[in-house]
């Protein structure tokens, strides 16, 4: 167990662009700074999905009948509640301007993940932002490439924020990872006094974006790229699809 945590918020990073090279534009903004064997560095789902060009324009969407009903009930955009409904496998619960869904990767969130929030309109076009098709794949390829860069074992996470159903408040979690255990299982091993914990699983990478989240902000605060050093495991390396719940443990859905 580690007895202490460094973070680094990396400074200098450009508005994303899609197609841009996240991996150089991360290097970039190390401005010199090797990465060391067990860093992690945590990526705001935001830039990933930018770069990856995971954009809708709003004008070329044509509601279907269930959208526009849905629309009605939440007073939302119709074309946007389509674009929500077209990343999901089922709507969970709705209300005035929200709509909590089950998302395609199996994530229980509010709109999809569907974004508005700093997509600038620069050519007047009214874009909304989904999600990576793939956030460990995508994990794994800037994994790969810092990798190849410093010769180092490294770990990347994506991470988004995310509301929780009994606590008020948005925090950080992971939605991809690589080159870490997204889940470390305790079960098995014994407490400070023997006796032998029979539940405890930690959300490694949970935490891990949590406390990202601390310097990444969510509003206008431009840091959307955290070096995390001094964390330590022996754990089997897993994708962050492992923290999903599954539908037969699921005692709410």
């Amino acid at each position: 167990m580690s007895s202490a945590l460094e973070l680094f918020a990396l400074k200098g990073l450009p508005m994303v662009s899609a197609g841009d090279d996240l991996a150089a534009l991360i290097i970039a903004a190390l401005d010199g700074r090797e990465l060391r064997r067990g860093d992690i560095v945590v990526v705001a789902q935001k830039i990933v999905s930018k770069a990856e060009g995971r954009t809708v324009d709003l004008a070329t969407v044509t509601p279907s009948a269930a959208a526009e009903s849905l629309a009605a009930a939440v007073g939302k955009d119709p074309r946007l509640v389509e674009v929500i409904l077209s990343e999901s496998t089922r709507v969970v619960r709705s209300r005035p301007n929200l709509i909590i869904v089950q998302h395609r990767l199996g994530f229980v969130m509010a709109n999809a993940g569907v974004d508005q929030s700093n997509v600038a309109p620069a050519d007047g076009v009214h874009r909304v932002l989904l999600l990576p098709r793939d956030p460990d794949a995508s994990a794994e390829a800037l994994r790969a490439k810092l990798e190849q860069r410093y010769g180092v074992s490294v770990g990347v996470i994506i991470s988004d924020s995310f509301g929780r159903a009994w606590r008020r408040g948005t925090c950080g979690i992971a939605i991809g990872a690589a080159g870490l255990p997204s889940l470390i299982d305790l079960r098995g091993q014994p407490d400070l006094f023997g006796r032998t914990l029979e539940v405890s699983i930690i959300g490694f990478a949970d935490e891990i974006a949590a406390a990202a989240s601390l310097l990444q902000g969510q509003a206008a605060e431009a840091q959307p790229v955290v070096l995390v050093r001094g964390l330590d495991w022996s754990a089997p390396i897993a994708p962050a699809a492992e923290l999903v719940r599954p539908l037969e443990e699921d005692l709410f859905r």
